[in-house]
């Protein structure tokens, strides 16, 4: 037989393997951590620079588009009704498919009915929608399943709507229904819609406090597993298969009064055996060991640190040595993070913040709701590389994959890019 050198093997490797694009199966990316592994994503583009295409969408929304392969998914209203959309890279609608009627809009051009975000495994894709519509189809359209999560798991009662996203992993498909109506946490199988297990989500949280925008996670560690609730005054982990409670923090209010308007939007993030949660307006940021047990909000060991500022909503970022916390106002918070000492506090602009932070190739990107893009350098000093305006309201977060950065505006999903 013959022998091939090594050095052969290398070249046979780079030429026969080109690199394969990233799938971004989730409005959090890959692993729910906002970050992405492209090398080769724009860090300019302009009226006339980078624009690969604009497609003017039936409607506005704040969920963020998945994409996998020439596949791009994404929600919207169209009139009154509720749609998700399958559109190819090249910026062509492939398919539309109605979920339902009745979108209802929140605090003026804060959002509506199509907030969630779709989710997809590269076969099927799941949506839902704050009516209780829940649905999988495959790429071709074809409808899997369907039912209203009202109908099966109760009315919502929540001031602005039932927003979480579901979360995708292995064969379940996990929810978050926490608001006044009796809060659960439910598993469902992905295939049938058929329910894997269901759970009562008790707290002491009151009026107001009882609802959460935010999304559920999954982490996928070594050291641990867990699907991630966060709302209601706690963040709450819970086993993928059985639905037991493992751990729970609470105490994320600022000190003295409890104030009953403290809702939680911004959704924790978890990696590398560290969970950062934050928590609402005026209040605090935490950093949890994956491995907690129990009602840790008193046990200090199970803490790597408390922050005394909350990024309210824009999820928080994880990436290397550093937390980074985006809060509305436009700052950019950088903390160490196996201490949460604060390394730097600076303003990016002064527009609203509602889309979350993403994370590629050594810059931090920050979508402000005008529809403004600050990339920023990562690490410990702050350095501003670029500011890239569309000059159309966005809320979703950025959208990284083979080599394009998609965002879905308010009016319209664009492709940056080559």
């Amino acid at each position: 037989m013959k022998t091939i050198r090594p050095a052969l093997l290398v070249l046979v490797a780079l030429f026969a393997s080109p690199v394969a694009a990233e799938n971004w199966p989730s409005w959090r990316g890959p692993e729910n951590q906002g970050i992405s592994s492209e090398t080769n994503v724009p860090v300019e583009w302009g009226p006339e620079k980078n624009i690969a295409w604009r497609l003017p969408l039936p409607g506005a929304a704040g969920s963020t588009p998945v994409v996998w392969g020439d596949n791009i998914f994404l929600t919207s209203i169209a009139g009154d009704d509720l749609v998700l959309l399958c559109i190819d890279t090249k910026g062509k609608e492939k398919w539309r498919r109605k979920l339902g009627s009745g979108n209802r809009n929140v605090r003026g051009d804060e959002g509506n009915s199509a907030a969630p975000s779709p989710s997809t495994d590269g076969k099927h894709v799941w949506v839902f929608f704050s009516n209780g519509s829940l649905a999988c189809f495959d790429f071709d359209g074809k409808e899997i399943w369907q039912f209203d999560v009202q109908e099966r798991y109760g009315k919502f009662d929540i001031q602005f709507g039932l927003t979480s996203t579901p979360v995708l992993h292995g064969d379940k498909l996990y929810l978050q229904l926490i608001h006044s109506g009796g809060a659960k946490v439910v598993a469902l199988d992905k295939a049938t819609g058929k329910e894997a297990w269901a759970v009562a989500r008790p707290s002491d949280a009151r009026m107001e406090c009882e609802h959460s925008y935010a999304s559920p996670i999954v982490y996928d560690g070594e050291e641990a597993k867990f699907l991630l609730t966060h709302g209601a005054d706690y963040s709450i982990a819970y086993d993928l298969e059985t639905g037991e409670e493992l751990w729970r923090v609470g105490g994320l209010h600022p000190p003295g009064r409890y104030d009953v308007t403290l809702r939680f939007v911004s959704s924790p993030v978890a990696k590398d055996g560290m969970v950062v949660v934050p928590s609402a307006k005026r209040g605090i940021t935490v950093a949890v060991k994956t491995t907690s047990k129990g009602d840790i909000t008193e046990k200090r060991d199970n803490y790597f640190w408390t922050f005394e500022i909350t990024p309210d909503v824009p999820s928080p970022l994880i990436v290397g040595d550093y937390v980074y916390l985006c809060r509305e106002n436009g700052n950019l918070v950088v903390l160490e993070k196996e201490t949460g000492k604060e390394l730097y506090e600076e303003r990016t602009n002064r527009n609203r913040h509602r889309a979350s932070p993403v994370y590629a190739n050594g810059k931090i990107y920050l979508t402000d709701r005008d529809g403004l893009v600050t990339v920023v350098e990562e690490g410990p000093e702050f350095k501003i590389l670029a500011q890239n305006d569309l000059g159309e309201p966005i809320a979703a977060s950025p959208v990284f994959s083979n080599g394009r950065i998609y965002l879905r505006t308010f009016d319209a999903l664009w492709a940056i890019g080559e």
